[in-house]
């Protein structure tokens, strides 16, 4: 039995067929634009085109297939809810793609799918909790306890980037402000140095210019992403207490994170130390299509 997993993100959809549920070396391998901005039909289409263009080079259709996907899928509706690709939101996404591709389809967040992946296959192999980080776009979590992604009574387990960290914050998407997606995004951190000094910066250069110390700014934006990310994450640490939390997307590659993001979490961690390992993904941007895979074994 070969392992089918979908990564449905917001500008490309990738797909990928395994010949183990433990394999880093896929069957096949494609990726087609999500093209979200003409609506939920196109996408549904597009994964669609893409079951096929996989089942032509690994030569059989999938028994069953994985799907990570923004947002998560409300069990009591059966409708995707809470997806900042928004033309999926209140739309039975897995009961269409079922009835499309005629198979049973298993799915879960795209931060669950990063957390299973990194929890079986990498920086995470043995950890008995693991919290999995997305830090990009947005901000997402996902949890694995034993192997298993844990999807909680409304499907919302591990979404800590919209606790709210600065009530008097920037909107977010989901109506409320200052949520922690709005504070450690990338794009919200882009906005932060933007706002300060009237030059617009992508986030490495950002962290570049912090790193050697010739831009107050950039300096100041990468205290907020450190100090914030200590205080927020240390509220995931006392409710679950994970022995590992592992960080993806493009935020993750900030060296401070691990630094000085890591002595603020120990700050607000209610305990008097703390042994929570606070690692990089091993797997990089193959671990939401490869978790997305695992939904399957």
């Amino acid at each position: 039995m070969s392992f089918w997993g979908i990564d449905l993100g917001g500008t490309k959809i990738e797909g990928v067929v395994l010949p183990a549920a433990d394999s880093l070396q896929p069957l096949c391998r494609l990726r087609v634009p999500t093209d979200s901005h003409l609506g939920y039909d196109r996408v549904r289409g597009r994964v669609a085109e893409l079951v096929e263009g996989l089942a032509a080079e690994a030569g059989h259709r999938p028994e069953v297939l994985g799907i990570g996907t923004p947002g998560v899928l409300d069990p009591r509706s059966r409708t995707l809810k809470n997806s900042n690709a928004t033309c999926l939101n209140g739309r039975p996404l897995l009961d269409d793609l079922t009835a499309d591709l005629g198979c049973r389809v298993e799915m879960a967040n795209d931060a669950n799918c990063f957390a299973l992946a990194e929890a079986r296959l990498g920086a995470g192999r043995g950890a008995g909790i693991l919290f999995g980080v997305i830090l990009g776009t947005g901000v997402g979590g996902g949890v694995v306890v034993d192997g298993r992604v844990l999807h909680g009574g409304q499907g919302i387990a591990g979404e800590w980037g919209h606790n709210v960290l600065d009530p008097g914050g920037d909107p977010c998407y989901c109506g409320r402000r200052g949520c922690v997606e709005t504070v450690l995004s990338g794009p919200g951190l882009e906005r932060f140095y933007e706002e300060r000094s009237g030059t617009r910066r992508e986030l490495p250069e950002i962290a570049s210019r912090a790193e050697a110390g010739t831009d107050e700014v950039a300096v100041a934006a990468v205290e907020r992403l450190a100090e914030g990310f200590g205080r927020a994450i240390a509220s995931v640490v006392n409710i679950l207490d994970p022995h590992v939390v592992v960080l993806g997307g493009g935020v993750s590659n900030v060296d401070a994170l691990y630094g000085r993001g890591v002595e603020s979490m120990a700050r607000w961690v209610f305990n008097d130390r703390l042994d929570t390992r606070v690692l990089r993904n091993e797997l990089g941007d193959s671990a939401g299509v490869f978790g997305a895979a695992m939904l399957g074994a």
